[in-house]
């Protein structure tokens, strides 16, 4: 792995993802964002992709490696979705759209991105979980089972493309500082700050740090981790 990159971010416009991108970028390596709707962040590459659209994800990589000049050999796959429900009510429609985006754009993703790390024999994959994913929480069957299932993708390609210099990994972060959080009632973001030990949420750009350091050159002898960043709300679940 070469001390910087180039690297797609997607959901990469706000957020964490935002957060994880900049990180990045400071770092040195060369960073495209995908969106799906807006306009790009400032100062950082953008491409339109829709996750659930091979065609899309195929032309965001082809457009993202041309503007980079280059394959792309950092992959950080953001991009998702919450549709929460009870399990009892949940509909085909808001389970199905979940885990294809969470899951299944993050399966498309790593799948185009290997083509370049191949060639590259090298290359880093780090899809973004979630402590739900472990930990389990009331109305979000389908987002925790798609973010669960991001830890059998990435130790399935460490096992597959490990020999060839490719790392991939998880950063499952907990609750952190974003307008979701934001938004929550005080009762329920009183009860949800009891249970993390750290006493806080967390920040994205501690999200960001974790996600800078597993796509360097010292993160080479790590693969098929899952990296906690919730101020201990899993333990190790």
């Amino acid at each position: 792995m070469s001390a910087t990159g180039r690297a797609l971010v997607t959901g990469g416009n706000r957020g964490i993802g935002l957060a994880i991108a900049r990180s990045l970028a400071e770092a040195g390596h060369a960073v495209a964002v995908t969106y799906r709707s807006g306009e790009p962040p400032e100062g950082l590459v953008g491409v339109r992709c829709e996750v659930t659209d091979t065609a899309s994800v195929d032309a965001a990589f082809a457009e993202a490696e041309q503007r980079l000049e280059g394959p792309v050999d950092i992959l950080v796959a953001n991009a998702g979705i919450t549709r929460d429900q009870l399990l009892m009510r949940m509909s085909d429609d808001e389970y199905d759209s979940v885990v294809d985006t969470n899951l299944g754009g993050a399966f498309r993703c790593a799948r185009r991105a290997t083509k370049g790390m191949i060639r590259l024999r090298r290359g880093r994959i780090i899809l973004i979980s979630s402590v739900v994913g472990l930990y389990g929480l009331p109305g979000q069957a389908n987002y925790a089972a798609s973010k669960s299932a991001l830890v059998g993708l990435a130790r399935s390609i460490s096992r597959e493309l490990g020999g060839r210099g490719i790392t991939a990994n998880v950063v499952a972060p907990g609750f952190i500082e974003t307008d979701m959080t934001d938004a929550l009632p005080p009762d329920r973001k009183e009860a949800y700050l009891a249970a993390i030990p750290a006493g806080r949420f967390g920040a994205t750009q501690e999200v960001a740090a974790a996600v800078r350091f597993l796509a360097g050159e010292d993160a080479a002898y790590i693969t098929g981790a899952v990296i906690p960043v919730d101020g201990g709300l899993g333990m190790g679940h």
